[in-house]
């Protein structure tokens, strides 16, 4: 039997990467998905990629119009929601010393402010019993210079967890973190800024690695399926690490 059979799950951050292996997973296991990312383009190509029970709502999870417009779309579609993955990110190298507002802000805007509305306008679409899976990162454990806003939000993900598994454990709502690690995705080349660094930066990442390698999107998407399915029915408030061992050492 098909893990997810007719289970509707919302993915933001879901047309590239991460979020795209997620809705690709989610979709073969019995899902339909709704993707939304910033870019039409990037949407219109993972709609293509998934090719079949997806439907695509641009938008930005730092704007809570925006989200409106995602969930309306729901809604309008007779569609209530098993599963949330907030998946949107944004990561840039940024030091204490010459971080700028418009960083901090970017980064706030939309790890953390974005993951929290994003739960928050879901709820009243939400089945009882459903699952709620934030993305953060291995990084949020390790003290990696020019990455304090970045682990910041993530951290803020682990905290937010926390007390959602109280405020919904009446409705039987389960909300889990999933932690990767360095992961081979597109946000890494952007990250490095060109292709020569992003190769040496992924071999800096897979030497500190117990595993000897980085992951691959679609082992991040097998955990989200665990964590989204009646299979991890007793997980509530977890963070769990798909990191090759990263954090644990």
């Amino acid at each position: 039997m098909l893990a997810l059979n007719n289970k509707v799950a919302v993915i933001t951050g879901g047309s590239s990467g991460i979020g795209l292996a997620i809705a690709k997973r989610f979709v073969s296991e019995g899902a339909y998905v709704f993707i939304t990312s910033r870019r039409q383009s990037a949407l219109d190509k993972a709609v293509a990629e998934i090719g079949k029970n997806v439907t695509a709502v641009q938008g930005d999870v730092s704007k809570l119009e925006d989200l409106d417009r995602l969930y309306s779309t729901v809604s309008a579609e007779g569609r209530r929601i098993d599963v949330v993955v907030a998946g949107a990110g944004f990561v840039v190298i940024a030091p204490l010393t010459t971080a700028t507002l418009d960083q901090f802000d970017q980064t706030f805007d939309t790890n953390a402010r974005g993951a929290f509305f994003t739960v928050q306008k879901a709820l009243p679409l939400m089945n009882d019993g459903g699952s709620i899976i934030l993305i953060a990162s291995a990084g949020k454990n390790k003290a990696t210079p020019g990455r304090s806003l970045y682990s910041g939000t993530k951290a803020a993900l682990r905290a937010f967890v926390r007390t959602w598994t109280m405020e919904l454990k009446d409705r039987g709502i389960r909300s889990n973190v999933l932690s990767p690690g360095a992961t081979e995705t597109p946000i890494l080349e952007d990250l490095f800024g060109s292709k020569e660094a992003a190769e040496a930066g992924k071999a800096q990442f897979a030497s500190a690695t117990p595993l000897g390698r980085i992951g691959r999107p679609e082992e991040i998407a097998a955990a989200a399926l665990f964590l989204a399915s009646s299979e991890a029915s007793f997980v509530a408030g977890i963070d769990l690490a798909v990191d090759g061992g990263l954090s644990a050492v």
